[in-house]
């Protein structure tokens, strides 16, 4: 008897050390907010996909030395995607539950996005695709998982063909052009056509599809069919290595690049460096920033961050054009956190329906924007249930043969254009998935 109650007096210690032991961890997680950051930093892809990933785990840093998100630290996780879609599933469903639940992701690739897509409604975690993705999504009433925030695939190309009609005296003066898309043979390079089809039924200019097989290095007979056709203007829809040997095919035709005009991802110093001044007079629609090496939470995040040896890549590219992006859409997923926390508890940990819910009501002012460090940056972004992009501004930044200068002032995409085709495609996609759109209640959750 006295052995048995020995034991038992034994199992309680034990029981107490063990929830003495668990209890500050349980603490400290529920003080922590779940990041998982998909990036590809090894394949074809890499020396774009690095410092996007860099300047996001960054303003994650930053966040956390600044005090968190009112108090609440952000843990964050890395999975490598390497840009493949069934690697970016995989990252997906092993970090969708892990330290809590994830907050959110960031597919950053189209094709990831649209495997996520079908997944995200499931799981309830919403997708943040600031730039890229699905340009539909962009329609909250049926993608209420979705957020491509700042701009879609519809606004940079719409924007790129304004450009091209200011040049040209007017889009009057686009009839009988021809301009050619040469395109990434992917679900992101697809993503431009519609818009470009749609204005030139508009304005009479011919249009040329011209795809090229990922990941882009062969591209002989798209310049030979160029040379041989000489379009007015070309269009590089291209991600990585796809972009300088554009460039540099370009270059050796003799097409001159100030006729050439890049999507935003297409535009940024690992495009143009290795071709320099090979390169000059080379356009690109920008999302938003262009290099911002003097913004405000740039010099912050080397004070900070890089200051305190905590920099996770190295200290020249930051305030770089990719690096900037990655800042911007990380910042996008903190302040999505924090306007649901205005809801739903100051200081507390956010589940993914929530920020869901702050995504959707995010208010991000010129004056929270300049608090933030984003002065001269961006523009104000406000989403609602209907409309889960914000804001369709772009500029056109041109490489002068050394870096990056913009070349335009704001331009706003044609939403009188943008919207019907968002709808239009929304619809389809929700009668293909049997999916009914959002009544007037289920915005207000």
């Amino acid at each position: 008897m006295k052995l048995r109650s020995l034991a038992l007096a034994a199992a309680v210690a034990v029981t107490s050390m063990s929830a003495a032991l668990v209890a500050p961890s349980v603490h400290a997680q529920a003080q922590e907010q779940f990041f998982p950051v998909l990036v590809y930093r090894t394949g074809a892809f890499a020396p774009n996909g690095v410092p996007w990933a860099n300047g996001f785990v960054d303003y994650l840093k930053l966040t956390n030395a600044r005090g968190g998100i009112n108090g609440v630290r952000i843990l964050f996780e890395e999975c490598e995607t390497a840009y493949a879609t069934d690697r970016g599933v995989e990252c997906y469903e092993r970090l969708k539950g892990r330290h809590g639940g994830a907050t959110m992701f960031q597919p950053l690739s189209t094709g990831i996005t649209f495997a996520l897509t079908e997944k995200a409604p499931i799981d309830k975690i919403p997708l943040i695709t600031a730039g890229y993705g699905r340009s539909e999504s962009q329609d909250g009433g049926v993608f209420k998982w979705n957020f491509p925030l700042a701009g879609t695939y519809w606004v940079a190309g719409d924007v790129i063909i304004q450009h091209i009609a200011k040049k040209e005296g007017g889009f009057d003066k686009l009839k009988g052009k021809h301009i050619a898309l040469v395109y990434h043979d992917s679900p992101f390079g697809k993503e431009a056509i519609p818009i470009l089809q749609e204005r030139a039924a508009m304005h009479g200019y011919k249009l040329s599809l011209l795809p090229v097989t990922s990941p882009g290095v062969e591209q002989k007979a798209t310049w030979l069919q160029i040379r041989r056709d000489r379009p007015d203007y070309v269009i590089n829809w291209g991600w990585g290595v796809m972009n300088s040997t554009l460039l540099k095919e370009a270059q050796a035709t003799g097409y001159p690049r100030e006729r050439i005009y890049g999507v935003w991802w297409a535009g940024a110093e690992p495009d143009v460096k290795d071709v320099g001044m090979g390169a000059k007079g080379y356009n690109a629609v920008t999302m938003q920033h262009g290099a911002e090496p003097n913004a405000p939470f740039i010099k912050e995040i080397l004070e900070k961050v890089h200051g305190n040896g905590q920099g996770t890549g190295p200290r020249d590219e930051v305030g770089s054009v990719l690096y900037v992006r990655g800042a911007m859409s990380a910042m996008f997923a903190v302040e999505g956190v924090r306007r649901a926390q205005e809801r739903f508890g100051k200081g507390k940990v956010m589940t993914a329906e929530q920020v869901r819910w702050g995504l959707e009501n995010l208010d991000l002012t010129q004056a929270k924007l300049d608090a933030l460090g984003f002065k001269g940056v961006m523009r104000p972004i406000s989403t609602s249930c209907q409309d889960h992009m914000g804001a369709a501004w772009a500029r056109i930044h041109t490489w002068d043969g050394t870096k990056w200068e913009f070349t335009s002032d704001w331009l706003q995409a044609d939403e009188q254009i943008i919207k019907p085709m968002v709808r239009a495609a929304a619809d389809r996609y929700a009668a293909e998935k049997g999916i009914q759109r959002r009544t007037p209640q289920d915005c207000q959750s």
